[in-house]
Formats: structure tokens, C-alpha cells, sequence
């Protein structure tokens, strides 16, 4: 029976570790293509590593004294009466400190560096990119060209692209592993992220945040390519029928799952803050309510 349940436990780990190992096949977040994305990288090693220096030697510790102080080994030294060493509390003490002085100089720094309100420093001209989360799709509006898409954005490689992000549902999460972190997309309220492709490529994105049943198909492929073939995709979205204006967002905006790729080749400029103002209007009212119900002079 013992023996029975040893395999069972060790098939188990087995087929978890197989699994485990099978989710780390396309790991993007560890293959950035941006500036972002790189630095993000060495944070997460660096951490990484700092964490190693203490859990390699617990690990081994706690293994050499399993094997060292066994029940058989009759060698071992015996000491009921220890009740103190110096060398082992300046090292239990000193080197977990050291670490986290370490992790809090890391986080200071990384943070104020990786700001995602932090604009890119460089001598390109930034494009400008208003993103609105949906059910269960993502709206890309590029207010400075006058177009749109639906689950497809477009960016010039080595171009710094200034993100103004919504939602015009639940809370979401945009994310493009490669090219650097997540932030939300909340309704009646506008988040920023910066990012920067250095490298040509097809890239994918996700809401990070589960968002009700079509969450798993929201996804959108962000393709950075050279400024000839970005002007080209512009172009090919002018050419598009269909244009957004108010009541053709109200359609556009109506819940679907594995929405294709849409799109708009003009868009009404006031559509990203009317979205927002949905939510804040109900606010204004009630602030106007309270001052309407204050002592009259």
C-alpha cells in the first residue's frame, strides 16, 4: 500500500511538472522588443538572483543537515547544551538585511525609471494612441491621424507611442508582453503607458485581467514595422467604408467574442473624452444636486 501510494505521489509531481514546464514554452515577457520591455527583464533577473543567494544555501543547508544528522550516523556530534553562536546570528541577521537594503535601492530606482506616466526620452516624434477596452475586444483610436482600429495596432519601429487608456466596461488590463508592463483600463477614468518597439515584429496583446466570459478571446496583435510600411497600414485604413462617429460606436461597442480586425478610416475627435464622460456625468449631477439643496441667501 505504501508503495502504491509513493508512485502515485510521484506520478503526480511528475504530470505538474510536465504541465508547469509546457506553460513556459513562449515565455514573452522574458524576449523584449523594446527599451521597456528589456529593462523590465533584467529586473525581474536581478531580483531573481538576489532571492537565490538566500534560497541556494537554505536548500543545500537543509539537505546536509537531513543527510548529516540521520538517525544512523552515530558520528555526528551531539551538543544538548548549545545555546548560542555569534557567527550564526551575525549571518542570520546580516545577510537577509543586506538583501533587502539591496531590493529597496533596486525598487526605488526601477520604480521612478520604469514610471509608466514617464514619457520616453528620444529624438522621434511620438505618436499618439487613445485605447478603449471593450466586451471583449480593444478600440484603438489614433487621434492624431483620425483613425481607427479594433484588435490591430500598428506602431513605427523605434517610435515612442503615448498611450491614453480607458475602459468602457468592467476593469481591464492592457498588456503587450514584449514591448513592456500592464496597466488598467478603468471606466470613467484615463491611464498613460509608454512604450517603444526597437525591433520589427508581431506582437501579441492581452487583457491582463479577467473581465467575464469572452476575457480568454480578448486579445490584438500589435505590429511594429518600419515608417514606410506603417504609412502604408495607415493608408489602408483610410481607404476603409466605415467610419465611427457616436452611433456607429454604439454598435461597435456591443458585447462580442473574437471580434475580427476592424477598420475606421475617420473617427469623431470628441469620442475618446465623450466615453470617458459617460461615467463622471452622473457625478456632476449629484455635485449640482448637493449645492441646489444648500441653504438659499
Amino acid at each position: 500500500m505504501k508503495g502504491t501510494t509513493q508512485r502515485g505521489s510521484a506520478g503526480f509531481l511528475s504530470t505538474g511538472l510536465v504541465l508547469l514546464l509546457s506553460g513556459c514554452s513562449n515565455l514573452d515577457i522574458l524576449n523584449p522588443k523594446g527599451s521597456v520591455g528589456l529593462a523590465e527583464r533584467e529586473l525581474i533577473a536581478t531580483s531573481t538572483w538576489a532571492m537565490l543567494i538566500v534560497v541556494i544555501p537554505v536548500i543545500a543547508l537543509t539537505l546536509l543537515f537531513t543527510w548529516r544528522y540521520r538517525a544512523s550516523n552515530r558520528s555526528a556530534e551531539y551538543r544538548p547544551g548549545w545555546t548560542h553562536s555569534t557567527a550564526i546570528e551575525i549571518a542570520v541577521w546580516l545577510i537577509p538585511s543586506l538583501i533587502i537594503l539591496f531590493l529597496a535601492v533596486l525598487t526605488w530606482k526601477s520604480t521612478h525609471e520604469l514610471d509608466p506616466y514617464r514619457p520616453l526620452e528620444s529624438q522621434v516624434k511620438p505618436i499618439n494612441v487613445e485605447v478603449v477596452a471593450l466586451d471583449w475586444k480593444w478600440l484603438f483610436i489614433y487621434p492624431d491621424l483620425g483613425i481607427a482600429s479594433v484588435n490591430q495596432l500598428a506602431l513605427p519601429v523605434g517610435t515612442p507611442v503615448n498611450f491614453v487608456i480607458t475602459s468602457d466596461t468592467v476593469m481591464n488590463s492592457f498588456f503587450i508582453p514584449q514591448l513592456g508592463g500592464q496597466i488598467y483600463a478603468m471606466a470613467g477614468m484615463q491611464t498613460r503607458l509608454h512604450l517603444i518597439a526597437d525591433e520589427a515584429g508581431n506582437y501579441a496583446g492581452a487583457s491582463a485581467n479577467f473581465s467575464g466570459k469572452g476575457f480568454s478571446d480578448m486579445k490584438f496583435r500589435a505590429i511594429a514595422s518600419s515608417p514606410e510600411e506603417f504609412n502604408a497600414w495607415v493608408a489602408k485604413v483610410r481607404a476603409s467604408s466605415d467610419r465611427l462617429d457616436m452611433d456607429r460606436y454604439h454598435t461597435v461597442s456591443a458585447p462580442s467574442e473574437k471580434e475580427p480586425v476592424r477598420y475606421f478610416s475617420s473617427v469623431d475627435p470628441k469620442l475618446f473624452h465623450n466615453i470617458i464622460a459617460r461615467y463622471n456625468n452622473g457625478h456632476v449631477l449629484d455635485n449640482m444636486k448637493d449645492a441646489n439643496c444648500g441653504p438659499k441667501g
